[in-house]
């Protein structure tokens, strides 16, 4: 039994779980509000529940009584399911029944799509852009005493009709030894041409056959963290993946503050070298991990946005940041992987992905050809939302695209207890409509340190559901509740009391935290409605939506709408891709199909700079309310809202 129901009493709520599951996290699943501020780690003893059928796992604690215990009683966030349960919500841990329809809708997240590699070999289209080759030549005599050169060249054309063919220099110097100490048996690594005018360059000799072993990297460069995968040319699989933080971070958080890095004497040389350190660190983990030979990596892909493109290929970027904004290139030249200093082996291809412009860089690109958006009939808005949020909209008859700066809230960035996603950051949230107090849950179900963006997404969106704040982000002072108080003149919401949590101090929301997710979510959602606006299209117009990013898996879609961060759409019609960066440059170490669209998808990219768009600016002082200033926008919260007004 893979999945479970749990019903919850006295509300009649049933819900279907993955089988170990957390008892309260099927709760939030269900809609249904258990006090609980601890996180899941079971140190404040709210979140008490009585089974009243079927056997749970887990549940007991110091906290408890043994007569409770003996009458059924357990803490939810201890608890996991592993069969049907009936669990009962006593009155100190739950809601009056009589309130339970003002329970916000419950969580929605994003069909996840993985890269569509079975697609690929359905449609013929698994064409690995290198290949390796196996030959039996026959020995020189005095019959037969062409060079070695043409004598590889020639078995190519009439063993595998391979034409247009040239060698390197390295290949050439180490041809003869290896013919003759192999007796004339040789696997030869040959790129496939990505016009149909190039040619095949024959990248390597290898004595024996060594055909079964031939594999390509896919690396996507970013700001904050560098991610790897070693990837099996023969059969498609992802052998080894890893990633670590980007060494530039210690000269700059974000792009703006590396360029300026970048100006200073050494500073390019300095930032190039880290990011080298940090990939070939990366490079090193999978090797090790896929237990492969570093000389059978035949390729290696690319793809980052435009300014850790250029620090990686050590080219000045001190344009980038300034008016008219411009890159020093969009296109770049195949190179080997000891051009950039990638230690593999010396004659590994590799391929960067281009950019458009100077905020929309390859790794914008690389989603769109890893997600298959430029191949679909279906209008689309593409949006990866981080630090900086690159939008694209369009199908496979023509694109658009643009980017905004949305600021680091959504990282964590100034929000006073902000963190990345980490074990103990505050992820999902709940409130009591009538005493209005919470029900947290942390990544690693731990005491609380802090909250992450989706965690801060949810928070707003349910205070302001329950009035707990306004469409300002301002706190309803007049609740009489402890949790909403004035601090050194700042208003705040106290998510977990002192004892409760991992800091030695409470954990709260305050309304400079949420001046600044406003600020961040409605330079997101303006930046959809100029960009739509600019190609003569409405909201309505849009048929799908695909998140890419760091979150997109884990936000709650319907929380993100009701803030105004996404526009109001079916939740079934949104898509999450995970790192689009990471697949597309994934995809296109697999087939050369992607390699060839890739030039002209970027070239029909039509670009726009919301910085010298007027209508940007207007959009962006509308969206500073949650969720707008035109509640119309958004008329399944509406509908939510006007409901709650009646009872």
């Amino acid at each position: 039994m893979n999945s479970c129901t749990v019903t919850f009493l006295p509300y009649d709520r049933v819900v279907t779980v993955p089988r170990g599951e957390s008892l309260i996290r099927a709760a939030l699943h269900a809609g249904v509000h258990i006090n609980a501020s601890c996180g899941g780690e079971g140190v404040c003893g709210k979140c008490r529940v009585i089974l009243e059928k079927g056997n749970i796992e887990g549940g007991l604690s110091e906290r408890l009584k043994p007569e409770e215990t003996e009458r059924g009683y357990r803490l939810a966030c201890l608890c996991k399911v592993v069969e049907d349960v009936v669990v009962r919500v006593p009155i100190e841990s739950s809601m009056d029944k009589s309130v339970m329809n003002l329970q916000v809708t419950p969580r929605r997240t994003a069909t996840i799509q993985q890269p569509d590699f079975e697609s690929l070999k359905e449609k013929g289209l698994f064409i690995p852009p290198v290949e390796k080759i196996f030959l039996s030549l026959p020995s020189p005599d005095a019959t037969n005493n062409m060079p070695d050169v043409t004598r590889l060249i020639e078995m190519l054309k009439h063993q595998a009709n391979e034409h247009r063919l040239e060698l390197t220099l390295p290949v050439i110097r180490k041809l003869p030894g290896l013919l003759r100490s192999h007796d004339f048996q040789v696997t030869v690594t040959v790129t496939r041409p990505v016009r149909d005018d190039g040619k095949n360059l024959i990248l390597n000799v290898q004595g024996g056959d060594t055909t079964a072993a031939n594999y390509a990297v896919a690396v996507d460069i970013g700001t904050t963290t560098v991610y790897g995968q070693l990837i099996d040319l023969a059969s498609g699989r992802c052998l080894a993946e890893a990633g670590d933080f980007n060494g530039q971070i210690s000269y700059g958080e974000d792009v703006i503050s590396r360029i300026i890095y970048a100006e200073k004497a050494g500073g390019l040389e300095k930032l190039h070298e880290v990011v080298v350190g940090t990939l070939n660190g990366v490079l090193q983990k999978i090797i090790a991990a896929a237990k492969v030979d570093a000389e059978d990596i035949s390729t290696i892909t690319f793809a980052g946005n435009t300014t850790m493109t250029q620090l990686f290929l050590k080219i000045d970027p001190r344009n980038i940041r300034r008016a008219p904004y411009v890159p020093v290139a969009t296109l770049y030249p195949p190179l080997t992987a000891a051009d950039v200093g990638i230690r593999i082996n010396d004659h590994a291809i590799a391929l960067v992905y281009p950019q458009v412009s100077s905020f929309v860089g390859g790794d914008i690109v690389a989603g769109v050809m890893g997600s298959g958006l430029y191949r679909q009939d279906e209008l689309t808005l593409f949006l990866d939302i981080g630090t900086n949020a690159e939008l694209v909209v369009g199908n496979k008859e023509w694109l658009a695209c643009t980017a905004c700066s949305a600021g680091p809230a959504f990282e964590g960035g100034g929000i006073e207890f902000g963190m990345r996603a980490a074990k103990g950051a505050i992820e999902d949230f709940s409130i009591d409509p009538v005493t209005y107090e919470p029900m947290i849950f942390t990544i690693g179900d731990v005491r609380p340190k802090g909250i992450c963006g989706s965690g801060l997404i949810t928070m707003a969106a349910v205070m302001f559901e329950h009035g707990v704040i306004n469409n300002r982000g301002k706190f309803n002072r007049d609740h009489g509740t402890p949790r909403i108080r004035e601090t050194n003149g700042v208003w705040e919401y106290v998510l977990a009391w002192k004892e409760e949590t991992q800091l030695d101090r409470d954990i709260v929301l305050t309304e400079p935290d949420l001046d600044n997710l406003i600020r961040a979510k409605g330079a997101i959602y303006s930046g959809c409605m100029t960009l739509l606006e600019e190609v003569g299209l409405s909201l309505d117009a849009v048929e799908r939506i695909i998140l890419a990013g760091g979150f997109g898996s884990y936000i709650d879609l319907e929380k993100a709408m009701t803030i105004g961060l996404l526009p109001e759409i079916d939740p079934d019609r949104v898509t999450f891709i995970g790192n689009g960066s990471l697949m597309g440059a994934r995809m296109s170490s697999l087939t050369n199909r992607i390699r060839k669209d890739v030039v002209t998808v970027t070239a029909k990219m039509t670009n726009f700079e919301l910085s010298e768009t007027p209508s940007y600016m207007d959009h962006y002082i509308a969206a500073m309310f949650l969720p707008h200033t035109e509640i119309e926008k958004f008329p399944r919260l509406k509908a939510r809202m006007e409901a709650r007004q009646k009872k």
